[in-house]
C-alpha cells in the first residue's frame, strides 16, 4: 500500500490557542502529546528541542508541557531523538515514554522492538510514536547554505520555515520569502535520496501538511494504540476534526507524493546496486516492497 496500513485518515489541529499560534500546521504532534502527558498515557517524551543555535534542534527528554511547547515547530534537520530514547528510559527513569520521529527514525524504533538485543528495557517503555510526513531532510550547514543563498536573508532572522504547494517558505519578522522546492534537491542527506517512506508508515499516528489546507494537519492512526490515543484526544475536545478531502489536492495528492517517493528512492537503490554500493533494502523495484520486511 503507498500510504501503509491505516485505521483512520482525516484532518485534525489542536484545539488549543496556543499550540495553534506557535505550531506547525494544526500542531497535532504536540497536542497529542501534552494530551497524552496529562492524561498520563505517557510520563515524558522525546522531542526535537531548542539549542544554544537557532534552527539547530536537540534531542530533549520533555517532562511537562511547557517543555513539550517549546519544542513545537518543524525544524528541517535531523534531531537525534531515538538516541535520546536511552535518556528518557535510564536516567530519566520513563516508563511510558513518547516520542516524535521520522520516517528514518520509526523503522529504527520497530527493528529495536523487534530484535531488542542490545537495547533491553528500552524498546518496551516507547507508549506512543508521533511519525512526522518527511519528503527529505538537511543537514544543518547546508539548510544554513541554501536558505542564505535562495531566500537571501539572514539565517539568524528567520523566524519559520514551511514546505507546500511545491515551494520552501521562510518567514522572518518583515517578510515571507519562496522559493522552488526542486531547488533545494542535492542539499538533502544522501540517506534520504534511498528512503521509500513520506508518511511515517510504521508509526502510532502519523502526520503533517500534505493533503491538508492551511493551519489543519493530515492524521493517519495506524495502530490500536495510536487510533485509541487520538480517538481519546479528539472526544476530550483537544483535537478536532473535519474530513480529508479525496480530491486533488487532498487525499489524491498525498498519495500521488508518496508513491513518487517510493519510485525515486527504489530507482536510486537499484542504481547503486548495480555500481555495488550498499544499500539499506534487500528487495529490488521488481520484487517486495522493502519496507514489508521492517
Amino acid at each position: 500500500m503507498v500510504l501503509g496500513t491505516y485505521k483512520q485518515i482525516t484532518l485534525g489541529r489542536s484545539t488549543d490557542k496556543q499550540i495553534q499560534k506557535i505550531s506547525q500546521d494544526g500542531g497535532i504532534a504536540t497536542g497529542l502529546l501534552c494530551f497524552a502527558l496529562d492524561e498520563k498515557i505517557i510520563d515524558g517524551a522525546v522531542v526535537a528541542g531548542p539549542s544554544d543555535e537557532m534552527w539547530k534542534p536537540k534531542a530533549t527528554v520533555a517532562l511537562t508541557s511547557d517543555e513539550i511547547l517549546a519544542a513545537a515547530g518543524t525544524k528541517y534537520t535531523l534531531s537525534p531523538n531515538n538516541w535520546a530514547l536511552k535518556e528518557a528510559v535510564r536516567q530519566y527513569g520513563l516508563e511510558k515514554a513518547g516520542i516524535v520521529t521520522i520516517p528514518c527514525q520509526t523503522m529504527g524504533l520497530r527493528k529495536m522492538q523487534s530484535y531488542p538485543f542490545g537495547v533491553r528495557f528500552m524498546a518496551d517503555k516507547i507508549a506512543l510514536d508521533v511519525g512526522i510526513f518527511c519528503t527529505e531532510n538537511f543537514s544543518f550547514e547546508s539548510l544554513r547554505t541554501f536558505i542564505t543563498a535562495k531566500a537571501g536573508v539572514d539565517f539568524d532572522l528567520v523566524e519559520k520555515m514551511d514546505i507546500g504547494n511545491g515551494k520552501f517558505w521562510v518567514h522572518t519578522q518583515d517578510d515571507v520569502i519562496n522559493f522552488p522546492i526542486k531547488e533545494t534537491h542535492g542539499y538533502e542527506q544522501s540517506g534520504c535520496k534511498v528512503c521509500l517512506d513520506l508518511v511515517s508508515e510504521l508509526s502510532d499516528i502519523s502526520t503533517g501538511s500534505i493533503g491538508a489546507p492551511d493551519d489543519w494537519s493530515a492524521v493517519m492512526t495506524r495502530t490500536e494504540t495510536g487510533d485509541t490515543i487520538f480517538k481519546q484526544a479528539v472526544d476530550a475536545g483537544a483535537i478536532e476534526l473535519k474530513p480529508m478531502d479525496e480530491g486533488k489536492f487532498g487525499l489524491e495528492m498525498l498519495t500521488k507524493l508518496a508513491k513518487s517517493k517510493k519510485e525515486k528512492a527504489m530507482k536510486e537503490i537499484d542504481r547503486r546496486k548495480e555500481l555495488g554500493l550498499p544499500v539499506p533494502y534487500k528487495a529490488s523495484s521488481e520484487k517486495e516492497d522493502p519496507l514489508a520486511n521492517v
